[in-house]
């Protein structure tokens, strides 16, 4: 092969090096930007109560409400309604606010699979013919996080795979795995 042929050929080479990083970069950045208006939308439609006041006067937002109502939409769930319910508890609470929407998901499809009536979908005291019903997702959202604290993460159990040996000690592992698969996409 001729020296110059070879020449174009790595200066061929490198221009579609160069060109893909500029493409690749492109996108990534195009997906923040896409990812930021979706939540900036949901910003938005969640109305000023979701926003407060810092000692500087700057306004803050805590994104975790909007990251969770952006799941929650994509997936049709009622928990929509509920998602400052769920941060503001797993705060209280002392656990990542990415855990009960996490095993809603396993549970039941995010509310979508649940005994009727039962506002559950957690599977919470939900085995053989037992269901624990609430009168609301509030009541329900407030009662498992709590009893998750004080019957979980207090005895120990901090991990998903810890949580899976007692809340669904008959799992081979696949409760763990697919809940910590929906808390990484929620990241």
């Amino acid at each position: 092969m001729k020296k110059k042929t070879i020449i174009w050929i790595l200066v061929f080479t490198f221009l579609i090096l160069i060109n893909s990083i500029i493409t690749l970069k492109y996108i990534s950045r195009v997906n923040r930007v896409n990812a930021a208006l979706l939540i900036l939308e949901e910003i938005d439609q969640s109305g000023i109560s979701d926003y407060e006041k810092t000692s500087k006067g700057v306004v803050a937002y805590d994104i975790r409400a909007a990251n969770l109502k952006s799941f929650f939409r994509k997936h049709n769930s009622p928990l929509f309604d509920y998602a400052d319910v769920i941060v503001e508890n797993a705060d209280k609470y002392e656990f990542d606010y990415r855990l009960l929407p996490a095993i809603a998901m396993q549970e039941s499809t995010l509310c979508k699979a649940i005994p009727l009536n039962s506002h559950n979908c957690w599977g919470w005291g939900i085995y053989g013919n037992t269901v624990t019903r609430f009168k609301t997702y509030d009541e329900a959202i407030k009662t498992i996080s709590k009893g998750l604290k004080e019957n979980y993460i207090d005895q120990g159990l901090v991990t998903t795979a810890q949580i899976m040996q007692k809340y669904t000690p008959s799992s081979n592992g696949s409760w763990a795995r697919a809940v910590n698969l929906v808390m990484s996409y929620l990241e």
